[in-house]
């Protein structure tokens, strides 16, 4: 029996007041739930799980589901603070510039390529006869002028630092410190009413090890280098896999994988059915000046030397055989 129960029942019901017949709610206060779906009791929310605002019922969490929850989508990770919508920005030709966007979380000094003109080689760039305009006589001279005021800075720069006109502090110098004591008295320093304080950097030992451990902190990925354009990807047809069908390397020394190759490959795999052999014309000359051994009329024309005649015609075969061994060597 609970306790309600035990409860005698009231004598008399209130009722809510009335509001005033003059009385306007105002807009703001008015709360029009529009398909709305009310979460279940206390004891029976097991197996809910609110996932919309109206299951929140313009309240808190529910500390009794162990689930994560969002009441007005306070603390939800994908709910950025701040506005998503960037400012339109053109650029010098009045197109709109999508560079905000690609330069959103990044560096000021990063290089981001985002048009198609980062892609176009430099020897194309260098046949517009616009980028192979010369300067004008104005902006040769404004060029000149930045460029002397900026030699000019750097070289006194320089010279200001080889000839300082005051040296700087040195460091461990002494530094005194005046001050007067609350405690006056003969007791104190000896009556002293000021006293002075020299501080002094105490000296550091070279060889002595650090006392801190110093991390170096990794460089930062540098600017993406220039897009390459590639087509789009293609079907890949038989043709193209059986030409892209390498075969294994065949060794007359090593059979690592314990293939068995046939003679044929074996012997195919020193190249030798891929040399042409190719023979010098003048070795026809020659077994034909060999061959005949005869030359003219009575001249003959031994593995030895030459037998002449007395005409004297023995030269001629003689030449054409010397003729013959020198193409031969070519």
């Amino acid at each position: 029996m609970s306790l309600l129960a035990a409860l005698p029942t009231p004598r008399h019901q209130h009722a809510a007041p009335l509001p005033h017949p003059s009385f306007q709610a105002p807009a703001s206060s008015v709360l029009t739930v529009v398909g709305g779906k009310e979460a279940p009791p206390y004891p029976r929310r097991k197996g809910f799980v609110p996932r919309r605002q109206e299951d929140f019922n313009d309240g808190g969490a529910y500390p009794e589901l162990p689930l994560l929850q969002y009441p007005l989508d306070m603390g939800r990770p994908d709910e950025q603070k701040g506005s998503k919508t960037l400012a339109v920005s053109v650029d010098i030709n009045g197109s709109v510039n999508y560079d905000a966007i690609l330069r959103q979380g990044a560096r000021a000094n990063k290089i981001i390529h985002s048009g198609h003109q980062a892609v176009v080689p430099k020897v194309d760039l260098l046949t517009n006869p616009e980028h192979l305009q010369r300067p004008d006589v104005d902006e040769e001279e404004r060029t000149a002028k930045e460029t002397m005021e900026a030699l000019t800075r750097r070289v006194n720069n320089k010279l200001s630092a080889q000839n300082p006109s005051t040296l700087p502090e040195q460091p461990g110098a002494p530094t005194y410190i005046k001050y007067t004591p609350s405690q006056q008295g003969p007791q104190y320093a000896s009556g002293a009413k000021q006293r002075i304080i020299k501080m002094q950097d105490m000296p550091v030992d070279p060889l002595e090890p650090p006392k801190f451990r110093h991390t170096k902190v990794p460089r930062g990925t540098g600017s993406p280098p220039v897009p390459v354009m590639h087509s789009p990807p293609r079907p890949v047809t038989a043709e193209d896999q059986a030409n892209w069908k390498i075969p294994p390397c065949i060794s007359n020394w090593k059979n690592a994988k314990g293939y068995t190759i046939p003679l044929d490959k074996r012997l195919a795999a020193d190249g030798r059915g891929l040399q042409v052999k190719h023979m010098n014309a003048a070795v026809a000359v020659v077994a034909g000046v060999m061959g005949n051994r005869q030359c003219g009329t009575g001249s003959r024309v031994g593995s030895v030397g030459v037998t002449a005649d007395a005409s004297g015609r023995s030269h001629a075969c003689t030449e054409v055989l010397h003729a013959a061994c020198g193409n031969l060597w070519c």
